[in-house]
């Protein structure tokens, strides 16, 4: 009898004190329930108690969650459709709000957070024009949502850490206007810059050209007068020189006229024998016989 106690007694209170205990994960938030309603919760992480089969335990993931939200249209301020793929980060705060309004459910979480999320960006959208959307205003798009979807979701027991779009497509009817559009203004700032460039180049060569002929008068002049200065200092060493030897003066210039008229063997002068010409070439002193 005894035995039998202890071969069935044994599991029995194995398995008794096996499902009146639970544990806490770090990385979980866990609530007690007494016939559905919440008698515990904000356990710590380690080993917990419960009595079998009147509690049970539902837990839930306590670090930051993702959901990503399928792609959903949205009209701009002139009625333009874009195509908003977005994502959000959250995490529960508030285990006990969280399971009354989703019952624990986190894609019925995700689909009460997006009606919100998707409001607002609905409402952002309306206010910008693709141009704003698409350039800029994206950055300040996500801050307004996560500002708002935060605020709205503590009713949920959720803390929203961030709100992302990834990606802004526009439809195919709409992405053609748009890139045609796009293409002119670039072509249109395009030749405005071209003809800038061609109206600075023409100034550039005129103001090239002018200060060439302004460089090549004034080196001209400059020359005009160097060759003249150095004439007149020739001159007056020539005076100088005749004055100190007038007769070996005209001695040096016939010898030079003598060479300059006689430098080829073709040459040929038609004189008078006692010309002055000869004066020199007869006799070096130039004495006319």
């Amino acid at each position: 009898m005894s035995i039998n106690i202890l071969k069935f007694g044994v599991p029995a209170l194995l398995l008794a004190l096996w499902l009146s205990v639970f544990t806490v994960d770090e990385r979980e938030n866990a609530i007690l329930l007494k016939f559905g309603e919440i008698t515990g919760y904000d356990f710590s992480p380690g080993l917990h108690f419960k009595i079998p089969l009147i509690n049970n335990v539902i837990k839930f993931d306590r670090r930051i969650l993702t959901i990503d939200q399928k792609p959903e249209r949205f009209l701009t301020l002139e009625k333009k459709d874009l195509i908003v793929d977005s994502y959000v980060k959250w995490r529960i705060t508030d285990v006990v709000q969280y399971y009354k309004t989703t019952k624990g459910d986190e894609n019925q979480a995700g689909r009460l957070l997006y009606q919100n999320i998707n409001n607002g960006l609905r409402d952002e959208f309306g206010k910008r024009t693709v141009q704003e959307v698409i350039a800029g205003d994206r950055t300040e798009i996500m801050g307004i949502m996560t500002a708002q979807a935060s605020e709205k979701a503590k009713k949920l027991g959720i803390e929203v850490i961030d709100v992302r779009i990834k990606k802004i497509d526009l439809p195919d009817r709409v992405s053609e206007s748009v890139y045609s559009r796009m293409r002119a203004e670039r072509e249109r700032v395009a030749k405005e810059f071209r003809s800038r460039g061609a109206e600075a180049a023409e100034r550039i060569r005129a103001d090239a050209d002018r200060q060439s002929r302004i460089i090549r008068a004034e080196a001209y002049r400059d020359s005009e007068i160097d060759r003249g200065e150095g004439d007149a200092k020739a001159t007056e060493i020539y005076a100088k020189a005749y004055t100190q030897d007038q007769e070996f003066y005209k001695f040096y210039r016939s010898l030079n006229a003598y060479k300059s008229n006689f430098s080829s063997s073709d040459d040929v002068i038609l004189l008078e024998p006692d010309s002055d010409y000869f004066r020199y070439f007869k006799d070096s002193s130039g004495k006319k016989k």
